[in-house]
């Protein structure tokens, strides 16, 4: 998901997409990730990781074989979404083969070691998109993709063994298709809210909608007997607070990548390569801490290691928020370091509470809760937060009276198509989406700062001692 947010703006000059449609575009890819990922645990827990691992690498790979050779937003955003059932089956079975093989004295570092992974990727992902940019298009992207599935295919079946949960539980329809109805109406509204306006009928209209098929997805996961998951684990502090923390995380962080990429790139005239070498700051922060995080989670406990990088993240976004078309690379970087450092204090022992808190019949589930968590996160991250941007970016821009209405249209719909077009239009463009990545980016920071004070909350002594 991270990757491609580098391509955004070669995407929107190609496929002519509006600045919703680029939203849509990395969005269905989050949104069936997010929506799938409790059914296609299940499976996994029922038929075998080890096979779910397999099946899900074969559609991620076929998708992103498939993906070069379209040129219409619209085909895009459907391949996107095929992508997110495979990286569904993929990532849920994942972790749950790592916290069921490593013995529980030793499961932090191995959990550690796969949040610094999972963090790290995204740099990584945005770095080496920004290589193919220099030298191919953003079909470059799909291209490694489809290597990198095969290559994973290819050590799923050396090394991986397979494990599954021995009672066979049935699968839950009804849940399952409750949660996908409900998170597709609900994010699906946000990201459209800046076309539609906020307050119009349809808007929040699809925000009830969503709203109540979620609650009816609680209802009838705590009326079921064999429910994707049960809301009674919200119940246990450590499980909610590791939950919110990881959530609120990466809505953060996807939002910004969201918001970033597009900056870098159509507001400072950097490169594809030199926008993904600029965030290489944030895994200069993010690496070592996440592997730190356990150690420092022993020693000062982990509320105080959680609470303290959701501040820092908090920090980072604020500094970033200043930014404007002319600020130094000093500024950007100053921002990007903490909130790296952040993520890998506050990633490791949140997804350690998680599954420290299941036993080791629950542990698929905690895999996939951990899993939907960032992806519902990351998804919502880039809904709000493009939403802001979106709507802020219209408001904020002024364009001159004599601009053709076809010109003025296209500009107001996206600042990818406005930021190639001829002075002054383009300077107003840049200035409006400033402006609007701002905002966007005291939003991300007032959510990562609720949620600091949530997990503080919920993870008090007397709360866990209870």
């Amino acid at each position: 998901m991270s990757s491609l947010n580098v391509a955004l703006p070669s995407i929107a000059t190609d496929t002519h997409a509006s600045q919703t449609r680029l939203a849509w575009i990395i969005d269905a890819y989050s949104l069936a990730f997010a929506s799938l990922l409790l059914p296609a645990g299940a499976i996994g827990d029922r038929f075998g990781r080890r096979r779910a691992l397999l099946a899900g690498l074969a559609i991620f790979g076929a998708g992103s074989a498939a993906a070069p050779f379209t040129s219409s937003a619209g085909a895009l955003i459907g391949l996107r979404g095929v992508l997110g059932l495979g990286a569904a089956l993929v990532m849920p079975a994942t972790l749950s083969t790592i916290t069921g093989t490593f013995p529980r004295e030793r499961r932090a570092a191995a959990v550690g070691v796969w949040a610094a992974v999972a963090g790290s990727s995204a740099i990584i992902g945005v770095v080496a998109s920004g290589l193919l940019l220099q030298v191919w298009s953003w079909r470059a992207v799909f291209v490694l993709g489809a290597a990198l599935a095969a290559v994973a295919i290819v050590g799923t079946w050396r090394f991986v063994p397979d494990t599954a949960d021995p009672r066979h539980p049935p699968i839950d329809v009804v849940g399952a298709a409750l949660a996908v109805a409900g998170l597709g109406v609900l994010v699906y509204s946000i990201i459209e809210a800046p076309e539609h306006g906020w307050i119009r009928d349809t808007t929040l209209g699809g925000l009830g909608v969503g709203l109540v098929l979620l609650v009816g997805f609680v209802l009838w996961e705590l009326r079921t007997s064999a429910p994707l998951l049960d809301p009674r684990l919200f119940t246990r502090p450590a499980f909610a607070a590791g939950s919110l923390s990881i959530m609120l995380q990466f809505f953060a962080f996807f939002g910004l990548i969201f918001v970033l990429m597009q900056y870098l790139q159509l507001v400072r005239g950097d490169s594809a390569l030199i926008a993904a070498v600029s965030v290489l700051p944030m895994a200069a922060g993010l690496i070592p801490s996440s592997r730190l995080a356990p150690k420092v989670a022993a020693k000062v406990g982990a509320r105080v290691c959680c609470v303290g990088g959701l501040l820092l993240i908090t920090a980072g976004l604020i500094l970033l928020a200043q930014v404007d078309g002319g600020s130094s690379y000093l500024l950007i970087a100053g921002g990007l370091y903490p909130l790296g450092l952040g993520m890998g204090f506050a990633m490791t022992p949140a997804t350690t509470a998680i599954t420290d808190s299941l036993p080791p019949a629950l542990q698929g589930v905690g895999s996939a809760v951990n899993d939907l968590s960032r992806e519902l996160g990351g998804a919502l991250g880039i809904a709000v937060l493009g939403s802001l941007l979106g709507s802020a970016y219209r408001s904020h821009l002024s364009l001159p009276a004599a601009l053709p209405t076809e010109l003025a249209e296209r500009a107001r719909a996206s600042f990818g198509l406005a930021a190639h077009l001829r002075e002054p239009v383009r300077g107003q463009a840049q200035s409006a989406f400033v402006d609007g990545m701002s905002i966007a980016l005291l939003g991300g920071a007032a959510v990562t700062a609720l949620a600091a004070v949530c997990v503080a909350v919920l993870l008090r002594p007397s709360r866990r001692s209870a």
